[in-house]
């Protein structure tokens, strides 16, 4: 029994490490996963590109899927990314949705994707990679567009369709969201609580450029990057925990962001948003 699906990366409206209130918005790079279950009840996984990588998420995930929903099986998964890890575009939720669907459909089961949304979550938790749980980019990276999710209760709070050009520079360094400093990112609670009601009234942009400005000086990650893309993007923002950063607008003035982004070290790519989420099979 083999099983396949894919699920996008996302990009970040408001942090959640301050208030548990968390934004995101789906990108057009995604991770796959092939599950394929076996009769013996041993797990392994494999991550294409890194072999020494730690592999007890998705692991994880085909042993929470099924126990839920299948009859005691093993298997091997497999995941191969465009999204970069431990860069703030929400990797670890793009795998966890890819690899639960992949196992679904290796089972031929059909469950509601808050279900499915929810094992992938349990999953992270259980790994120790996420702080916040990781609602909003799980989410957005299941059902696409546009989220803002209670990260500490899983809730959905607010979603939307939107429609951009999305530029990102993601540095050398990389920045995991489990080391990152809580009590730095509490002192910006009154801005992130801005940035919620902006995101609710649809101002996505200012929303995420207010989110990167505190949070950069929460997590003593630089601003000139988001200087740099002010005058021509809609929005930009420190993605996640960092290191990546995001713009986003129309594709010619996200061109000049990225003229100037590219005299950092590391890597800048055009993408887009994306309005649908995870694909099983």
């Amino acid at each position: 029994m083999k099983g396949h699906a894919s699920a996008p990366g996302a990009g970040t409206i408001l942090n959640a490490l301050a208030t548990g209130t968390g934004g995101a918005f789906a990108i057009d790079r995604e991770t796959t996963s092939t599950v394929e279950l076996t009769d013996d009840d041993t797990i392994t996984g494999e991550i294409e590109g890194a072999p020494d990588a730690d592999t007890y998420l998705i692991e994880r995930c085909v042993e929470l899927v099924v126990d839920a929903h299948g009859d005691g099986e093993g298997g091997r998964v497999r995941t191969e990314s465009e999204v970069p890890m431990a860069a703030g575009l929400k990797s670890s939720s793009a795998a966890a949705n890819a690899v639960v669907l992949a196992t679904l459909d290796a089972l031929g089961r059909e469950v509601p994707r808050e279900e499915a949304l929810d094992l992938g979550i349990r999953a992270a938790k259980d790994a120790g990679i996420t702080i916040t749980g990781c609602a909003a980019g799980a989410r957005a990276s299941m059902f696409g567009g546009a989220v803002v999710a209670d990260n500490t209760t899983n809730e959905h709070l607010h979603a939307d369709d939107v429609d951009w050009d999305v530029l990102v520079w993601m540095p050398d360094e990389r920045a995991f969201s489990a080391d990152a400093d809580i009590e730095r990112c509490e002192r910006v609670a009154p801005l992130a609580d801005l940035v919620a009601d902006l995101a609710f009234e649809g101002a996505y942009e200012r929303a995420m450029t207010v989110n990167g400005f505190a949070f950069c000086a929460a997590l003593d990650f630089p601003t000139d990057p988001l200087l740099d893309a002010l005058p021509h993007a809609a929005g930009t923002s420190l993605s996640g925990s960092g290191s990546s950063y995001t713009a986003v607008g129309e594709r010619e003035a996200l061109e000049k962001v990225q003229e100037a982004w590219d005299d950092y070290e590391g890597d800048t790519w055009l993408t887009t948003t994306r309005t649908d989420g995870a694909r099983m099979g």
